[in-house]
């Protein structure tokens, strides 16, 4: 019965060393990603202020444009 009790206890220290293993490579992947993550979030970000500057520039030019007048507020030519 000892045998018995020392197969199912190597057996057991494998299991939790196999455990342990994955629960290292799980954390390290996580920390991956949330470093990937990180980095997307300053990149949308400095992106969306862009998209916000030509925006506003494309809004000023097309201003400029139309003399002053907002688009889509001109009266048509025939008055």
């Amino acid at each position: 019965m000892s045998i018995a009790m020392n197969d199912d206890s190597q057996a057991l220290v494998a299991r939790v060393d196999e455990l342990e293993s994955r629960l290292a490579f799980q954390e390290d992947t996580l920390a991956q990603l949330n470093d990937v993550i990180a980095q997307q979030d300053v990149q949308i970000r400095n992106l969306v202020e862009r998209l916000r500057d030509i925006s506003q520039k494309y809004q000023d030019l097309s201003f400029d444009m139309h003399k002053g007048t907002v688009p889509g507020n001109e009266k048509p030519p025939h008055y």
